[in-house]
């Protein structure tokens, strides 16, 4: 058995909020945000904020659009997800329930975390919707939190029928990634 486990640090949420730059904190484990996204992600990220905005400003939802804040998920786990709606106003500082939505923008350097353990998190979370656009590819996915508390997957073409908060349906246009 490999004694390499006991050596690998472990943090918590207070080390997380004393440390300087861009960190998520997965499960005790420590992982650097860089590098920074390049343009196609920001673009991406831009237009599809202003997309939910314009569908939630047209539909009276009381949800909230919120960029690159931290999610504090528990003692040892704080992402940053690209975008998430939460219902009702914005937090006064970080999101601290399982948002309505989260949007990840594949990059190179966040692509296999995504897709994987950012998938499992946001699913044991009870995150309802998980919007997953890949602009290498060219091509969205909209993962919808089912019955079974398992996400079941689409391709998002064309507009998609969204129930995000209880007083809350939108119709959102993903795009390609």
């Amino acid at each position: 058995m490999s004694t390499a486990p006991r050596y690998v640090p472990y943090y918590t949420l207070a080390d997380h909020a004393t440390w300087e730059g861009d960190w998520e904190l997965l499960a005790g484990v420590a992982v650097a945000m860089t590098p920074s996204p390049f343009g196609r992600h920001a673009e991406r990220l831009s237009r599809i904020t202003a997309t939910l905005w314009n569908a939630i400003d047209a539909s009276g939802c009381d949800a909230t659009v919120l960029v690159e804040i931290d999610w504090i998920v528990s003692d040892d786990t704080v992402v940053r997800p690209d975008l998430v709606v939460v219902c009702g106003p914005a937090p006064r500082r970080h999101v601290e329930q399982a948002p309505a939505l989260v949007v990840e923008i594949l990059s190179a350097a966040t692509r296999e975390r995504d897709l994987t353990v950012k998938r499992d998190l946001y699913e044991a979370q009870g995150v309802r919707w998980y919007a997953i656009i890949d602009p290498d590819e060219g091509r969205s996915t909209i993962l919808r939190l089912g019955e079974s508390g398992l996400y079941e997957s689409r391709e998002a073409s064309g507009s998609q029928q969204i129930d995000l908060c209880p007083d809350c349906a939108l119709a959102v246009e993903f795009g390609p990634g």
